[in-house]
């Protein structure tokens, strides 16, 4: 398991202090921080999919990996020294920033629309999307407050057949994606809203550890 720093700590501290029925949820949280370090320390990816309002946790969380969500996000001086070569690049090597790349799937229309036309199975959008993009490495989150979305099992199968790691965000009973997944995020709750308010905890709570992980100064 990947030693926490200081910072990583206290944020995961701040958590269970903030929501201490989430308790449950750490080692979960800690082997997806490890294997988020693991996917890009070796230069991988994040990829999400969900439905409903998972649908638009998976474009939140996508957005706070992407660029600076809590620190600062500063560019190498090598990448800053290539964009002064380039047109408008002495404007983008003041304002751009650091991303971990992250991709919600399901955005694409064009994509999304001609799976749906063209084959015959049904739900298979997002899989066909993940198959595309996914490598050995990289991971893939699932989000399902039933943890029983089939358009979700069947993205994770895709990406773990090309050897991600897959990961599913549920509700307590989890459903068939927890039963599919490497890692199974639980969270409390007896009804939709309340699941996905934990949710909205523990995607924040990542995203905070793992940014917290490479980067240090807040903005």
């Amino acid at each position: 398991m990947t030693a926490l720093s200081v910072i990583e700590r206290e944020i995961l501290d701040q958590m269970l202090a903030r929501r201490p029925n989430l308790e449950p949820c750490v080692a979960a949280l800690l082997k997806l921080h490890e294997s988020l370090v693991a996917c890009y320390d070796g230069g991988g990816k994040l990829l999400l999919c969900g439905n409903g309002g998972s649908n638009a946790d998976a474009m939140h969380i996508a957005g706070e990996l992407c660029k600076s969500f809590e620190r600062k996000r500063p560019i190498s001086p090598d990448v800053k020294a290539a964009l002064r070569k380039l047109p408008l690049g002495d404007d983008l090597a003041e304002h751009l920033e650091a991303g971990l790349p992250a991709i919600a799937l399901g955005f694409n229309g064009s994509l999304k629309t001609a799976v749906e036309n063209d084959s015959p199975l049904r739900d298979m959008a997002f899989a066909q999307e993940a198959f595309a993009l996914a490598k050995r490495g990289d991971v893939l989150l699932g989000i399902s407050t039933s943890g029983n979305a089939a358009n979700c099992l069947m993205a994770m199968s895709a990406a773990k057949a090309l050897g991600a790691v897959t990961v599913s965000l549920t509700g307590p009973k989890g459903g068939r994606m927890a039963d599919a997944a490497d890692i199974a995020l639980k969270a409390p709750g007896d009804s939709t809203k309340v699941i996905q308010e934990g949710h909205i905890v523990l995607y924040h709570t990542f995203c905070a550890l793992i940014e917290a992980h490479y980067f240090t100064e807040m903005r």
